[in-house]
């Protein structure tokens, strides 16, 4: 025949685009061609094929091999192309039946010796395999990864040689069972155990965990803001199996899936304050996902956060407002998800504490200023954690806790309800153009929310972050209506602005 076309996948963000793998043998001088738009790493399959061929026992057809990689307008890295490619030279030189290949698409690299290696980003092709209805060849190393998705034909090869004799009707391949990720539990552990006193940031990180808020702890050195943030997971419930599955499918494009991705757990993701604005957000010269998108469904932790750079805490904007980030490259263009909760905390003092009069107040608001306005609007909530008044071994028991905070868990699960059933989301996600309804102010309750933002000086952005915050509080509470206490709570979470204002002398 001289001619043969076997399907794969590309990787292009989370996609994975269908790529035709079109082989062509023609007589003249022995010569392997590898054409559209290929990378440097996968016109190195020339030699793995080649090599891969010849160590498993097979022909290497001694003609002029011409391989088009199509569309060519799909940018193609990586050497995820080398089982198509093999199959289809096998297929063109008469080695496999013509229709041997029908219905199916492959995926894999392929080491000297004829193996299978792992390959990045298997997930989303299986995603795209089944959405098409075909059955997926692929390296057994990729064996756990791929069988998160449900209802997927796929077999798992360990070799080019095996995958040849299931496809010659040899030696059949065994049907790789699928174990797709199950909506696990909440967790049992006590939330406020180990921690002593701190009300108020309690109570913040309570509402935040309900209504899927961002949230700043600001305070001294050793008052407990990271080991409040790392209770977070605690209060949130677990991951649905499509929650689980997308994340799962990013961490697959970074090749890094591990046992707790598989089980479902929420992703927690603390970058040092060192990370550069790409490592946050993705990218390189083959656009991958950042810090933002490997908490998607999760939550990201700024510990230390004016130390990070201007530029890197300014690119979080477009992703805490539209949960998605878009990266573009020479090399082609991606789009990642990142819909996650923001905890941050700080010092309110480049020594520490703004009180220790070590510092004067000009140096304390210029460190303050590294972060910008544009990205304290997009915080919910700002609340101080204050150093305790005394020095105490013995911890205050969970259920000697203030009422507001006791049973955090139940009450979050409840307030989460309420607000799927009412808006189909939770109140961090609300529209603006549905607060009013949501929210169902009086008259005198909207005149006073008006005023007080305006004495505030908040941006319409806090405004509306505000009545979301008092939203949560009242669902927290049970209450249909927002009122005029759940409002005066929201506006009190604004510690931060506070702190800059008095700084400020305004």
């Amino acid at each position: 025949m001289g001619m043969a076309v076997v399907k794969t996948r590309a990787g292009t963000g989370i996609d994975a685009p269908l790529v035709r793998v079109e082989v062509h043998l023609a007589n003249g001088l022995p010569a392997f061609q590898l054409v559209g738009m290929a990378e440097t790493s996968v016109k190195e399959a020339r030699d793995r094929v080649r090599s891969a061929l010849i160590n498993s026992g097979f022909e290497f057809p001694a003609r002029r091999i011409t391989v088009n990689l199509s569309p060519a307008s799909i940018p193609k890295q990586g050497g995820r192309y080398d089982l198509a490619i093999a199959v289809g030279i096998l297929m063109a030189h008469g080695q496999l039946n013509d229709s041997a290949c029908d219905g199916m698409e492959f995926t894999g690299e392929l080491s000297l010796t004829g193996e299978l290696m792992a390959v990045s980003g298997i997930i989303p092709a299986v995603i795209a395999c089944r959405s098409a209805g075909r059955t997926l060849f692929h390296p057994a190393a990729n064996k756990n990864e791929a069988a998160l998705v449900d209802r997927a034909k796929r077999f798992a090869a360990d070799s080019l040689i095996s995958v040849f004799l299931h496809l010659a009707g040899l030696e059949p391949l065994a049907a790789d069972e699928n174990h797709p990720v199950k909506p696990g539990h909440g967790s049992a552990q006590p939330v406020w155990e180990g921690i002593h006193g701190q009300h108020q940031a309690k109570r913040a990180l309570m509402i935040a965990a309900a209504g899927a808020h961002n949230l700043l702890f600001t305070g001294p050195p050793g008052t407990g803001k990271s080991l409040l943030a790392s209770r977070l997971l605690r209060l949130l419930p677990p991951l649905s199996a499509d929650e689980a599955l997308d994340v799962a499918a990013l961490y697959s494009v970074r090749h890094t899936v591990t046992r707790d991705i598989i089980a479902g757990c929420r992703p927690f993701r603390s970058p040092h304050h060192t990370s550069s604005a790409v490592a946050l957000t993705g990218g390189g010269a083959s656009p991958a996902p950042g810090e933002v998108s490997l908490a998607h469904h999760g939550v990201l932790f700024l510990d230390e956060l004016p130390e990070f750079g201007r530029r890197a805490l300014d690119v979080l904007r477009e992703p805490l407002e539209t949960g998605e980030v878009h990266i573009s490259r020479a090399s082609g263009q991606a789009t990642f998800p990142a819909r996650f909760q923001l905890i941050a905390a700080m010092n309110p003092s480049p020594t520490g504490d703004a009180d220790d009069g070590r510092t004067p107040p000009d140096q304390i608001l210029r460190y303050l200023s590294r972060i910008s306005g544009p990205l304290l609007d997009r915080i919910d909530i700002q609340v101080e954690v204050p150093r305790l008044p005394d020095y105490q071994l013995t911890l205050t028991p969970e259920n000697h806790e203030p009422e507001d905070i006791r049973q955090p868990q139940q009450k979050v699960s409840q307030a989460q309800t309420i607000q799927y059933a009412r808006q189909g989301s939770l109140n961090a996600m609300l529209p603006v153009n549905s607060l009013a309804e949501m929210c169902a102010l009086s008259a005198q309750d909207t005149q006073f929310i008006q005023m007080a933002a305006e004495k505030l000086s908040l941006s319409m952005r806090a405004f509306h972050r505000a009545l979301k915050v008092a939203r949560t509080i009242a669902d927290l509470e049970g209450q249909v209506k927002v009122q005029r206490n759940h409002l005066s709570e929201a506006l009190g979470y604004r510690a931060l602005d506070n702190l800059l204002r008095q700084l400020s002398g305004i």
